[in-house]
């Protein structure tokens, strides 16, 4: 055991000091990052989504459901990111597409709860939202609305190689804006929700 030992660290000094490393660079330069995570303080990774951040389209009474986007937040994206964008879909019904907002800035790593329901939402400054032409036809956020089953909603937060999107505009459908976000992401970060 010994000798295999000195045999692995002479190894390691042969193959450093061949490509002008020293061990303490060769293991610095293979170290992972960070990693490129996205969280809700509103609920856990593959947790249940509140109620409050359900649908109010269903034709249902409950003050509970109010329709908010739920509050998101990122950390590790790579730093070559110019922008962001984040798209929502709900993976048991065929991927459909309930958010999608973009031309989020480099600076901005939170988006809060209840993003306005505009195609120039106040908050993130400069960000800009699809119209969702479904039950509810509004910009931004379309909550869950999943009443008679229980259905997993991916959020997604893509770094972007653009400051901006400049091929989308107030008329461009889901489906078009994620195409345009997939094209332009070097990187991104998911969590699911239940409800």
């Amino acid at each position: 055991m010994k000798s295999a030992r000195i045999a692995l660290c002479a190894l390691l000094v042969t193959v450093t000091g061949a490509v002008g490393l020293s061990p303490a660079t060769a293991s610095s330069t293979s170290a992972p990052r960070g990693a490129f995570t996205l969280t809700s303080a509103a609920f856990a990774d593959g947790g249940v989504i509140p109620k409050v951040h359900e649908c109010t389209s269903g034709g249902g009474s409950d003050p509970g459901k109010r329709n908010e986007s739920p509050p998101l937040t990122w950390s590790g994206a790579p730093t070559a990111a110019k922008s962001y964008a984040i798209v929502m879909r709900d993976v048991d019904n065929s991927n459909l597409i309930h958010w999608v907002i973009y031309d989020i800035p480099a600076s901005t790593t939170t988006l809060p709860q209840n993003v306005d329901h505009a195609y120039r939402p106040s908050t993130p400054a400069g960000a800009r939202q699809v119209y969702y032409r479904g039950s509810a036809s509004l910009y931004g956020y379309q909550g869950p609305c999943s009443p008679s089953t229980v259905n997993t909603y991916d959020f997604v937060v893509h770094a972007l190689d653009q400051a901006s999107l400049t091929s989308l505009n107030a008329n461009s459908s889901t489906r078009t804006a994620a195409r345009e976000i997939a094209a332009a992401s070097i990187g991104s970060a998911r969590i699911t929700g239940e409800s």
